[in-house]
């Protein structure tokens, strides 16, 4: 099962949701990420959070179009993204991608990246997806990234102090065995030159962001 979750952050920096209609089964949204959701024609399968940055008639509207409806008190341990989180992996997902999560506040940019630690800690694949880029986080192994653009960067990221051991093959600037640490800017705004490129690695977490410039030809 994929799930996709629509949070609240700015609607500027949404992925167009109808993109991904097809691959989506379960839609839950966070708190103004329902109103996103419905915007968007989707179905409102989960609504949750304190729905404190919505209107009451957009809140009489979610309840309406909500199959299943939960809120939450404003001040709570848990932002409204991780309660959609606890959520869905009550639904024993296979992906879970998360949208409407970039473009404001960086506190919680950063804790939602770390969001996705707690997914592919648990084999979950998962992905940030914004109207530019999509990250993602990565353990030891061999991984294969499609190109899906001509102005398509990819940019890899240590998420522990350090990565090791990582190649890339195929890419504009290829790796061999190196190690990578917290800072270093070895690793950004690479390309695939063909393709397919590969990446792989033996000690660490990797992020690996696909970065997209729509004015550059």
């Amino acid at each position: 099962m994929r799930i996709g979750i629509v949070a609240g952050g700015p609607e500027r920096s949404l992925a167009e949701l109808t993109e991904y209609k097809e691959m989506i089964d379960l839609w839950i949204g966070a708190d103004r990420g329902t109103a996103y959701i419905m915007k968007h024609q989707l179905t409102l399968h989960i609504a949750v959070g304190d729905f404190d940055s919505v209107t009451e008639t957009e809140l009489a509207s979610i309840r309406m179009h909500a199959q299943q409806f939960d809120q939450f008190p404003a001040e709570k341990d848990e932002t409204d993204l991780e309660i959609a989180v606890r959520i869905a992996l009550t639904h024993s997902p296979d992906e879970i991608y998360l949208f409407g999560v970039t473009g404001g506040r960086l506190d919680h940019e950063l804790v939602n990246v770390q969001l996705l630690y707690q997914l592919v800690s648990k084999g979950i694949k998962a992905a940030i997806i914004d109207n530019t880029n999509q990250l993602s986080l990565h353990l030891p192994g061999v991984h294969t990234v499609r190109k899906e653009a001509n102005n398509q960067y990819i940019s890899f990221l240590p998420f522990t102090h350090h990565v090791g051991g990582l190649t890339l093959t195929g890419f504009y600037y290829p790796l061999e065995n190196k190690t990578i640490e917290w800072g270093a800017t070895l690793c950004i705004s690479n390309q695939i030159i063909n393709n397919y490129g590969t990446f792989s690695f033996d000690d660490g977490i990797l992020i690996m962001i696909k970065s997209i410039e729509p004015f550059k030809k």
